[in-house]
């Protein structure tokens, strides 16, 4: 009979589940690091906590600072409401420009002569009902993209904006000299 020898825990274990020693230290070592990450992590957010809380506080005025901030509040309110109302006095009201751009265009007598087309500038086509800055810049781009004139009058439909009754309209008061 052979006297059984002192086994250390290791291989006690390594025998109970059947598994080789290489593997034990493999399974112990992953475990060993795993509650290593646990403590880090906890130590980590409660030190992230007391770091939010710090600042936290840091952020809340004292009642000093509050107190001094409505006092420039108060004091400055009565300075806005006189540069309000001087604002409000100062600018015409939208019914006064509205009224104002009517009145305007009333005494703008209706354009009924013709322009030269080739050589019109943006004044000169924004004299013709329906051609405002944009639609005068788009028209000039067009002729300029075209080699600085056109020939008939059905090119100026590739402009944008330009459809058969501004066709029309151009038609009549545009020539194509």
């Amino acid at each position: 009979m052979t006297i059984p020898h002192e086994m250390n825990p290791l291989e006690r274990l390594s025998e109970k589940l059947s598994l080789t020693r290489a593997e034990i230290l493999t399974i112990l070592t992953l475990l060993a690091f795993l509650v290593l990450g646990v403590v880090l992590r906890t130590f980590q957010s409660s030190e992230l906590e007391a770091t939010a809380l710090q600042r936290a506080e840091a952020a809340i005025f004292s009642d000093a600072e509050t107190d001094s901030l409505i006092q420039l509040a108060v004091r400055d309110q009565a300075r806005v409401a006189q540069i309000v109302t001087e604002s409000l006095e100062k600018t015409p009201s939208r019914l006064n420009r509205n009224e104002e751009k009517l009145a305007r265009k009333a005494t703008k007598k209706p354009f009924t002569g013709t322009v030269v087309f080739n050589r019109a500038g943006s004044e000169e086509l924004q004299q013709i009902k329906g051609i405002g800055p944009v639609m005068a810049e788009r028209l000039i781009a067009f002729r300029t993209e075209n080699g600085g004139r056109i020939t008939t009058f059905n090119e100026l439909l590739k402009v944008k904006g330009v459809g058969l009754k501004k066709l029309e309209i151009l038609k009549r008061h545009l020539s194509l000299e």
